[in-house]
């Protein structure tokens, strides 16, 4: 799990890197200046802001960081071979069209996965009777759904933050362009234009992180919910046999 969730983070930061680079080229490319020999740098964009604006800076950054990270993962967790290793599913039917119980309970407390930990909490209480099977199974799948939902669900968490840390970033540094222009007077409409420009920059990249996030959100969202009903349909084909089964010790 750490060496799966080193390199996740490994490919976010390049990929994260690949992204920044390419938005603060644009950055200095399309500021708008009178001067173009005075054109500032995307650095320059990013610390014109003061504290507040370095911090809502970083704020975006890592909520870029955090969406590159979440994508990457979930490509790697949220996929049927592996809520369902067919392996599994195929030794867990054939134990019990055998009748053999606590052979099924064995392959799955062998295998770590969501389907496994479903059906083995209905083998575990077979010899209370099929209602508390029926009952334990629910639920486990319910604590399933949500682990597998809960990792989609940080994507729409980062598509919805970044957007207002961006629009944060470009109220404050409106309100310190303005501030500017009233000690400068009517001289400072250059800079004025400058300062808004720069401000919006934090909108920009606000959505720049926004839009694949919740692009992937629901796209994820939306196989996850396939995998569920597949998890869920095959769980109560195997519980159903339970009914005239019997135990082999």
């Amino acid at each position: 799990m750490l060496k799966k969730t080193g390199w996740i983070f490994v490919v976010a930061f390049q990929s994260f890197y690949v992204g920044i680079s390419a938005f603060a080229q644009e950055a200095g490319q399309m500021t708008v200046t009178a001067d173009a020999n005075n054109s500032p740098s995307f650095m320059n964009v990013v610390s014109s802001g003061g504290i507040l604006g370095i911090i809502l800076w970083l704020a975006i950054f890592f909520t870029s960081i955090a969406c590159v990270a979440l994508i990457v993962d979930a490509f790697l967790t949220v996929r049927i071979n592996k809520v369902m290793p067919p392996t599994l599913v195929t030794n867990v039917q054939t134990a019990m069209e055998q009748g053999d119980v606590m052979k099924a309970l064995q392959h799955c407390e062998e295998e770590e996965c969501p389907v496994a930990n479903i059906l083995s909490a209905g083998f575990s209480n077979v010899e209370e009777g099929f209602d508390t099977i029926q009952d334990a199974v629910s639920v486990a799948a319910a604590m399933e759904e949500e682990r597998l939902m809960q990792r989609v669900n940080y994507l729409n968490v980062v598509g919805n933050l970044a957007p207002m840390l961006g629009l944060l970033g470009t109220v404050q540094g409106m309100i310190s362009a303005f501030a500017g222009l009233a000690n400068a007077g009517a001289a400072g409409g250059g800079a004025l234009a400058l300062s808004i420009s720069q401000a919006l920059w934090t909108t920009a990249f606000g959505l720049f992180v926004a839009i694949p996030a919740l692009a992937f959100f629901y796209f994820f969202r939306n196989r996850a919910s396939t995998i569920i009903l597949t998890m869920e349909m095959h769980t109560l084909e195997e519980i159903k046999i339970l009914r005239n089964v019997e135990v082999v010790e």
